[in-house]
């Protein structure tokens, strides 16, 4: 998920002329996934394992809070080669949508993180990996990835 929403304000229930007014700001992230474990287990995939081991979705460089996202776009490099390059507007939902729909369903609260989601192009990493995660008007998340010793 290449970037994230960082709320404001505690929100139920929020209409999507509200969502703004509740959005702190935006930041990248590398939602990093454990592939070989969602599927580990046919009768349940593991998608809470495999996004949440220890060093896991890292975010950043900062919290920008002045940016439209409408007109950015996403890239994500690994070891130099891109991955990803993809306008946000292109997404299934846009960031407020998204603080619409998912506070229909629970609680938002000052400081939660909504992972936005991704695009085509994500793929298995090797270890030792370089990932950059760039938003136009927000900056770049680059962190190495290393297999656990």
């Amino acid at each position: 998920f290449p970037y994230t929403t960082l709320f404001r304000s505690r929100g139920r229930n929020i209409s999507i002329e509200d969502a703004a007014s509740h959005v702190f700001g935006y930041t990248c992230v590398n939602d990093v996934t454990a592939v070989e474990l969602l599927r580990a287990d046919v009768s349940f995939e593991q998608w809470t394992r495999a996004k949440n081991f220890d060093g896991f979705t890292p975010f950043g460089p900062w919290i920008e809070t002045d940016v439209d996202l409408a007109s950015a776009t996403v890239k994500a490099m690994v070891n130099g080669r891109e991955r990803q390059n993809y306008p946000v507007s292109d997404m299934f939902f846009s960031p407020l949508e998204l603080v619409c729909r998912l506070s229909r369903d629970m609680t938002l609260e000052a400081g939660d993180i909504i992972s936005c989601g991704t695009s085509l192009g994500a793929m298995p990493w090797q270890n030792d990996a370089v990932v950059e995660v760039s938003i136009e008007g927000v900056g770049t998340l680059a962190n190495r990835l290393k297999e656990a010793s």
